[in-house]
């Protein structure tokens, strides 16, 4: 039931493809557009904002993401990896982004199991250790990425700003589709790059 659609962005073929919430959803929707043959994808969401002087709408480009879901050591056969994005495609985001006029955030990610995590002080911890947001399914979409040798990059939008004891201030709905417009223009520059 999940909705796809295909069509064209500026005379380049693009396809959108939700994949529902969380590592193992996300998981079969990425396999089965890799074995359909995509050779690149963005994903592109939401994530809470961890990171300080984040502001809400703004759009972080996750380098790597740290796998506190355990969809990834599933994948690796509990082997240790780093998920992480292909690199030409955060650099070229980022300029989107800035030449957008937009605030942008580089950096970790994590991909969390929970939306609502209860885990106390947990929040606070991936702060110190410079994460800049938590989301649900980037680290799992690099780690399918490097299996199948493909390109993958992750774009969130900062829809809630996150406390140290994991409170949250949620985002205006003004302030959402700003901030998720910002970050489509990017995704869909980004799938028209040559490879």
């Amino acid at each position: 039931g999940a909705l796809g659609f295909t069509g064209t962005f500026e005379g380049k073929p693009i396809s959108v493809q939700s994949v529902g919430m969380g590592g193992p959803s996300a998981a079969i929707y990425y396999t089965e557009l890799f074995q359909l043959g995509a050779q690149r994808l963005i994903r592109v969401g939401t994530a809470g904002g961890l990171g300080d002087n984040m502001r809400m709408g703004d759009t972080i480009v996750a380098l790597s993401a740290t796998p506190d879901d355990p969809t990834t050591a599933v994948l690796t056969n509990g082997e240790a990896h780093a998920p992480t994005a292909t690199y030409a495609l955060v650099e070229r985001a980022v300029q989107l982004a800035r030449a957008q006029g937009g605030r942008v955030h580089v950096g970790a990610v994590v991909t969390s199991p929970l939306f609502y995590d209860p885990r106390p002080g947990l929040m606070q911890r991936w702060r110190e250790r410079g994460h800049l947001g938590v989301e649900m399914e980037v680290s799992v979409l690099y780690t399918l990425a490097a299996i199948h040798r493909r390109e993958a990059a992750a774009l969130c939008t900062v829809s809630d700003l996150i406390g140290d004891s994991g409170d949250s201030e949620r985002i205006s709905d003004e302030e959402l589709k700003r901030g998720v417009d910002q970050m489509m223009r990017i995704a869909c520059d980004l799938l028209r790059l040559p490879r």
